[in-house]
């Protein structure tokens, strides 16, 4: 669901949520078949409701929770859903479980997001497809980078690598395609831009996303608790800093 077509943004008003299997042990909640911004935020929602149900241990059975672009994956023991709910089969049993914890969401106001405010370096070697991202736009480079930090935006989800969020969705300005041939190394902390969404990348790693600037920041420090900086449901902003402010921030985090 990463490669979202900017234009996608409709979600069928008749579908409020659907269950599907993913082997013997998880359930994935959908709440779109295409993305949208509403869908997202509603499994981010129904996501986060799930996680301080087990926090309160009120979820038994359930092991872990996994919210992607707009649906959540529900992992479970189907050994103790058997325990729990004899006379239910366990994808039956964990099925009506949900049900009612998305009955409960539903009434539930709206969890204020968390903001953060994420320093780039939009220059030189830190932004080395800026000159090609803006001939594809048709801007100019000042144009992308204004473009790119002038809002704020959801980070949709974490995934593909620890800490790796994906972030949009962004003006339908900056909508252009992954780079035709993909970089063996992307250099951690870099960002990407594609499908009108932005990556960080946590680590060195390969990818193929049109690189725009780089952050300092550490995405993911197995140390921190937690270990990523964003989460599902949080906000960015981009802020633009020189080369110079960069490698300053890039001492204070060592």
């Amino acid at each position: 669901m990463s490669d979202v077509n900017c234009d996608s943004w409709s979600l069928r008003a008749e579908q409020r949520w659907q269950f599907e299997p993913c082997g013997d042990s998880c359930i994935v909640v959908e709440f779109a078949t295409v993305f949208s911004a509403q869908a997202n935020r509603r499994a981010v929602a129904f996501s986060a409701t799930l996680h301080d149900l087990l926090a309160r241990g009120l979820l038994s059975g359930v092991t872990d929770v996994i919210p992607a672009m707009v649906s959540v994956g529900v992992h479970y023991s189907p050994d103790m859903f058997a325990v729990l709910y004899p006379e239910l089969l366990p994808y039956d049993a964990v099925a009506e479980v949900l049900k009612d914890a998305l009955t409960q969401q539903q009434n539930l106001p709206r969890i204020t997001p968390k903001r953060f405010e994420i320093p780039v370096c939009y220059e030189g070697d830190y932004a080395p497809d800026l000159l090609a991202i803006a001939n594809a736009c048709d801007m100019t480079p000042g144009e992308v980078i204004a473009a790119h930090s002038g809002q704020w935006v959801d980070v949709l989800m974490v995934g593909f690598a620890p800490g790796h969020p994906y972030i949009g969705m962004h003006a339908p300005a900056l909508k252009l395609g992954r780079r035709a041939v993909p970089r063996t190394l992307v250099k951690r902390g870099s960002v990407g831009l594609a499908n009108c969404q932005s990556v960080i990348y946590p680590a060195d790693l390969p990818g193929g996303w049109n690189i725009v600037g780089r952050t300092p920041l550490p995405m993911f420090s197995p140390a921190n608790q937690p270990p990523c900086l964003l989460s599902s449901g949080d906000q960015v902003r981009f802020v633009p800093i020189t080369a110079g402010e960069f490698e300053q921030l890039a001492v204070e985090q060592r």
